[in-house]
């Protein structure tokens, strides 16, 4: 089996770059000294991630092609949340030489694929060796001339509501750490989200007036909503949807598992929201996020934290 190493720079890139497919939005894409890609709106949205080897994916709990599909999902749906349309990502890609290049193309399927599910392409990026994998992710999108959602507009008033699996990926990560391989369906989120991205339109089209992805878990991520809107958040854990296969410590995914990338947004208190959507709070005068009346315990995920 052939090493990136063995093909080299430029024999790796034609390799990955020609099993690329390109959408209506990237009308040059990868083989140039950059792409272009199409800006109908007049602004782009702009997102960026870097994941390392060990800290964010496991090699031996985790395959090429499910890797590129969570290093895709999580820049875009933070694209999503912005309640923009996903239209190009752009892939840096270093690993060690003696990489095997069915890695590598397995790796860009993941990526080409869960690119497909938003509606955008991989319009190019670079590679280069190094002692660990590493993938540094930029995501674009289009607003389609629409106001941007921010974290910054929720009021007093607003409904809190979420779209999307909660806990699920957390769950998943401690049964890997744990030895265990089952629940299949859990152990399977954590290796690849599944954003529901026409989430981010949607909301926007329904009036939402604060929106993010659930990325560190939800009760830290509300919490921004809530600092940027200088608001606070009251939850009601009751109405917080716990799958029963995550088990006991369900409602403890739900609340501080991150990397699901479900939707959570505020919405008009008279917003006729459709079941897709799941009423858990209010917003009020105030500032953090009160679960039941009462100040959580910490939880959520903090990359400088060990």
């Amino acid at each position: 089996m052939a090493t990136i190493g063995e093909l080299g720079e430029f024999g790796l890139i034609e390799r990955l770059t020609a099993r690329l497919p390109r959408g209506a939005r990237v009308p040059l894409g990868p083989g140039d000294d950059a792409a272009v890609i199409a800006a109908p709106d007049g602004r782009v949205v702009a997102t960026t991630d870097l994941l390392v080897e060990g800290r964010h994916f496991r090699r031996d709990w985790s395959g090429p092609y499910d890797i590129g599909r969570k290093a895709a999902a999580q820049n875009l749906a933070d694209v999503a949340a912005m309640g923009a349309r996903p239209t190009a990502l752009l892939v840096g890609f270093a690993a060690p030489p003696d990489t095997g290049a069915e890695w590598a193309d397995g790796l860009y399927a993941g990526l080409a694929d869960e690119c497909e599910a938003a509606g955008a392409s991989v319009a190019g990026g670079d590679v280069v060796a190094a002692p660990e994998i590493t993938l540094a992710i930029t995501a674009l999108g289009d607003l389609g001339g629409g106001a941007p959602l921010t974290r910054a507009g929720a009021r007093p008033g607003d409904a809190v509501a979420v779209r999307g699996r909660l806990g699920f990926a957390s769950a998943g990560l401690e049964l890997l750490t744990a030895g265990r391989d089952g629940p299949a369906e859990v152990i399977a989120a954590h290796r690849r989200p599944e954003p529901p991205y026409e989430a981010g339109p949607q909301a926007r089209e329904l009036g939402a007036t604060a929106l993010l992805d659930v990325s560190d878990g939800l009760l830290q991520d509300l919490a921004h909503i809530a600092g940027a809107s200088g608001v606070r958040i009251d939850v009601e854990s009751a109405a917080v949807p716990v799958a029963a296969v995550l088990g006991p410590d369900g409602l403890r995914h739900a609340l501080t598992g991150g990397e699901d990338h479900a939707f959570a947004g505020t919405f008009p208190a008279a917003a006729i929201l459709p079941p897709s959507w799941t009423r858990i709070g209010a917003v009020a005068r105030g500032t953090g996020v009160r679960v039941d009346g009462r100040v959580p315990e910490g939880g959520g995920w903090d990359h400088f934290r060990m």
